[in-house]
């Protein structure tokens, strides 16, 4: 069903991650050109993924028809796995982001409602940056996973892909100019235009903007989901690096310096966590070899830095699933400082998280959670 009007108008509002999940929806990855070894690696991890998850929540897997029985055969038997095209494997990006209706949860009136905004796509950039040229089948993912679970739609023209926002719950929103205000996305629109709509999609009543993600996302032009995210209201992990030679350095003291200066919706100042990041991390000749760089997907080249950070994990219910890159020194160290940041909740480690960065993203990247239908708000103090 689609809905007109927009999700705040109508009492909608996007839950902070950490809010309880119904359910927890992933794609599985097949393209040859951006998976290396024709996925066989990275078909591995999301497995690992989806398995970790599926101890918390319930967990739906999307498949192509060619891909669906190997898929199925990766895969424990409580995970749903259901057929469905894609161009490639990004839930976070291409899938719908879920909102609720909260304001029938105090009066105990008629259960609150969920629905989905269906946002545009142009494959991080359109035909001349993106990071494939046919995004066709794309497009249709997040509407087909609202139709299969039977909730209203909420279409929108602009494009916004689900890695580029951060949300507490608690009327904040995080995101960075270098994505959203991308000539490559909506050029359209003035930044106090783009503050409007997120606010009217996403219920929200402030926008706190970095300049820039992560050094070396370029495939996604800075998301917001690999540099910095809420923990907690009034709280944030920040990539970080203690390196003042590495780019990266004056990417997360730029942030700090912003971060350190705003207060959220509430008023509130910001604590601030530093989450270091791994390595530097860089593709290897035989990771480069490994792909079909005949194909339509943008060419990954050896010694290219990866976009690694430990900030792009998953919050299921009870548990944060959260990357492993097989650094000695900062694997254990991301395990400890989530674990305080998160004390009620499981901490599991995905070994071989690289697989998934070596084709743009990771945990938080590939996944894409459905709030259940709320009772009251999610507490974690």
């Amino acid at each position: 069903m689609e809905m007109n009007g927009t999700p705040a108008l109508h009492g909608y509002l996007m839950p902070a991650e950490w809010e309880p999940h119904s359910q927890c929806w992933m794609g599985w990855p097949e393209r040859p050109d951006n998976w290396r070894d024709d996925a066989l690696h990275a078909q591995t991890v999301f497995a690992k993924v989806a398995t970790a998850i599926s101890k918390f929540e319930p967990v739906t897997v999307c498949a192509s028809a060619a891909q669906w029985e190997n898929a199925r055969s990766q895969l424990p038997e409580n995970i749903r796995v259901i057929e469905m095209s894609m161009n490639d494997s990004w839930f976070r990006d291409t899938g719908p982001t879920i909102v609720v209706n909260k304001s029938s949860a105090s009066s105990g009136a008629q259960a609150p409602k969920v629905a989905g905004i269906d946002w545009n796509f142009n494959s991080w950039g359109g035909v001349d940056d993106g990071c494939y040229r046919d995004w066709s089948l794309d497009l249709q993912v997040a509407r087909k996973i609202l139709s299969t679970e039977r909730l209203p739609r909420f279409p929108h023209s602009m494009v916004l892909e689900g890695g580029s926002i951060h949300v507490d719950g608690e009327d904040t929103c995080l995101t960075t100019e270098e994505c959203l205000l991308n000539k490559n996305r909506n050029p359209h629109l003035t930044k106090g235009q783009i503050e409007n709509e997120l606010k009217a999609y996403l219920g929200v009543m402030k926008i706190i903007w970095l300049p820039r993600g992560l050094f070396g996302d370029d495939d996604t032009n800075g998301h917001i989901d690999n540099m910095c995210c809420f923990s907690k209201p009034g709280v944030v992990l920040l990539s970080w690096t203690d390196d003042k030679t590495d780019p990266q350095y004056e990417r997360s003291v730029e942030a700090l310096t912003i971060l350190s200066d705003a207060t959220d919706a509430r008023g509130r100042k910001l604590q601030i966590i530093k989450l270091h990041v791994p390595g530097p991390l860089y593709m290897t000749e035989e990771e480069a070899a490994g792909l079909n760089q005949d194909g339509e997907a943008k060419p990954r080249l050896a010694g290219t830095r990866l976009a690694a950070s430990y900030v792009n994990f998953y919050i299921a219910n009870g548990g944060i699933i959260t990357p492993q890159f097989g650094d000695k020194k900062w694997d254990g160290e991301a395990v400890r400082v989530l674990s305080q940041a998160f004390p009620k909740y499981e901490v599991v480690g995905i070994e071989r998280a690289r697989e998934i960065v070596l084709g743009g993203g990771n945990i938080h990247c590939i996944t894409q959670q459905q709030p259940a239908i709320p009772t009251n708000a999610a507490k974690l103090d």
